[in-house]
């Protein structure tokens, strides 16, 4: 496996991607007492080349570690980070690589990718179920963390009408929640 640097790593995207290659950026800073220089690169990319993107990843390093679905509730979108990383286990060279995306609430869909990375059905899941974003081919559709009898449709994470507002409790010393601030 060659090991590209993190600006050939952007310049690979691009070039896989062309126009759905949105932008890029690339984090070093040092930590650690070493102060080991680590790598951080971000990828912003069109929903349409999701799978292509994630394919690419999968070039870069055969079996990427995918650590974790981030979601946020933007307004308008959705936005999705794939927190991938690559080159691991060869000392010093590791790279955390964020695969970016915005989804319109109108049309909250994006490809599962459990056929390409397995590992990536728990946060899936949870992505679904907390966030409302739909799965399309997801293998095991059941919820992950909240129970059955939670009502359909409610979204924890999410700040929209669509969130759990209306099942807060107000803790002693306030007076009451409204879209999730105090009155």
């Amino acid at each position: 496996m060659e090991m590209l640097s993190p600006e050939e790593i952007v310049e690979s995207f691009k070039t896989a991607l062309a126009s759905d290659f949105t932008d890029s950026k690339i984090y070093q800073k040092e930590v650690a007492i070493r102060k080991n220089l680590f790598t951080s690169i971000w990828i912003y990319v069109k929903r349409e080349a999701f799978r292509k993107a994630v394919e690419h990843v999968c070039e870069l390093q055969k079996y990427p570690h995918l650590s974790v679905i981030s979601s946020s509730d933007r307004g308008d979108i959705v936005e999705l980070i794939y927190h991938f990383t690559i080159y691991y286990g060869h000392n010093l060279k590791e790279l955390s690589l964020g695969l970016c995306m915005d989804l319109p609430k109108e049309d909250l869909k994006i490809p599962t990718i459990t056929d390409v990375v397995p590992g990536a059905l728990f946060t899936e899941r949870e992505t679904q179920e907390m966030m409302g974003v739909e799965i399309v081919g997801i293998p095991d559709n059941r919820r992950l963390f909240l129970p059955d009898d939670f009502p359909q449709g409610v979204y924890p994470w999410r700040k929209d009408g669509r969130g759990p507002h209306d099942m807060l409790r107000v803790l002693p010393g306030r007076r009451g929640v409204r879209g999730g601030q105090n009155e």
